[in-house]
This record gives structure tokens, sequence and C-alpha cells, in this order.
């Protein structure tokens, strides 16, 4: 199983931290990062919006995807969540074997 990396932006710090704990209380994830605010800009129904968010920065494996994928639209208030995952095929071999420890197994 490969170690994937998967970026979600959230409208708060607090929305953020639900879903980061969402994730690793069910084992879909090993760590979560929620880094600080940023602004966004973006088109949304036709207007061009600019917004505070923060980044979730996921850390999981390949055979977990879909599972994280869905507890988060299942679970975040956009009514199209971002969820970009990128593959991490390069990891050190203590932290891909800490990574695995610490979600659910395959």
């Amino acid at each position: 199983m490969s170690i994937i990396i998967s970026l979600v932006s959230c409208p708060s710090q607090e929305v953020g931290s639900a879903l980061a704990k969402l994730l690793v209380d069910r084992e879909l994830a090993a760590c979560v990062q929620i880094l600080p605010p940023m602004q966004s800009v973006y088109r949304w129904k036709g207007e061009v919006c600019i917004d505070e968010e923060v980044l979730l920065v996921i850390k999981t494996t390949s055979n977990l995807k879909d599972e994280a994928r869905k507890a988060i639209e299942e679970n975040h208030p956009y009514e199209v969540p971002e969820f970009v995952v990128i593959d991490a095929s390069d990891v050190s071999e203590k932290y891909g074997a800490w990574l695995r420890h610490n979600v659910r197994p395959s």
C-alpha cells in the first residue's frame, strides 16, 4: 500500500480540527496537519470569491483514500469540498512504517 497526501481546504480552524480528529479517530489518517489561515481566490457560481481558509494536509495510505474522501464529503460544510491526492513516492522508511502502523490495516 502506498502512502498518499490529501489536501482539503476548510472555512475555519474549528471545522479543520473536527475533520482532522474524525479522520485520525477512524484510523483513516495517521496524521493531519492544519496549516494556518490562508487566502483563497476562486470562482464560485460565476463570481470571484476571496475567503480565508485553513488547509488540511492528510497523511494516509492509498487503500484508505476512498473512505477518507467519503468521510470528508459527508462531514464537510462546503457543497463541493476539495479533496486533492498527491502520491508520496519517496518517504523515509521509519516514517512510512510509523504511518502504516497508525492507520486501519488493509
